[in-house]
């Protein structure tokens, strides 16, 4: 089933309805265009997710630029109503911590007027440093979230001459390239050389469409498995 979003005013509070799948593409288009059309009137936001039968890494990717759009304009994006699917996949992806989930729409408004707990943050110097690279924002954000969770220190870019720009400044200890990196084998083989000690990961072509909470637990095993053998 597509995604459709009802949107509706309740007081200073944008409630969003969503039914269907948010996946990559114009399900995830049509989300962001959902919380745009409101965005003059308030920058408070309530996701109702109830009727949400699917989510893949792009489209909580997605979600996850929402959230970052609104709070970096003093606002916030409060979610609701998430089925046990939704919830299974927030706890994998260790995305739980940083959204604020509740029951109903009702204590997501409320929730407005409560302070926000700030969370414990790793320390920097004890931090992994990794480089993601995609010419898609929502999966770049999906990554970054996902990986900023588990205590890494993320770097993002869309082009892979700014991520070697990145791997020469920050001496990461590894790099992801997403699958629609866009870029000639010649470019490629500069990036590889502008840390020849940096490892590198390629997500296979279906990754952003993969389910969120699969795709999340892979990778993260993946990379493990790969710091580890570095050492």
């Amino acid at each position: 089933m597509k995604l459709v979003c009802r949107s509706q005013m309740i007081g200073d509070f944008a409630v969003i309805r969503c039914e269907g799948r948010i996946v990559a593409g114009e399900e995830a288009q049509s989300l962001r265009a959902q919380v745009e059309e409101s965005l003059l009137e308030t920058k408070k936001f309530v996701l109702q997710l109830a009727g949400v039968t699917y989510v893949d890494s792009g489209g909580l990717g997605a979600i996850v630029r929402l959230l970052g759009t609104l709070r970096a304009a003093r606002g916030d994006l409060k979610l609701c109503g998430l089925s046990p699917f939704l919830q299974q996949v927030f706890e994998a992806t260790n995305l739980k911590e940083l959204f604020h989930t509740y029951s109903t729409e009702s204590e997501a408004i409320a929730a407005f007027s409560q302070r926000p707990q700030a969370s414990p943050q790793a320390s920097r110097a004890a931090r992994p440093k990794v480089i993601c690279v995609d010419s898609s924002s929502d999966l770049l954000a999906y990554l970054s979230a996902l990986l900023k969770q588990c205590s890494y220190e993320v770097y993002t870019a869309k082009y892979l001459s700014d991520a070697a720009t990145l791997a020469r400044s920050t001496h990461p200890r590894l790099a992801i390239c997403g699958p629609t990196t866009q870029a000639s084998a010649s470019a490629f083989e500069k990036f590889r050389q502008a840390d020849p000690q940096m490892q590198i990961l390629l997500l296979p072509p279906d990754f952003h469409a993969a389910e969120a909470s699969q795709a999340g637990s892979d990778l993260v095993g993946r990379i493990e498995a790969l710091l580890i053998a570095q050492r």
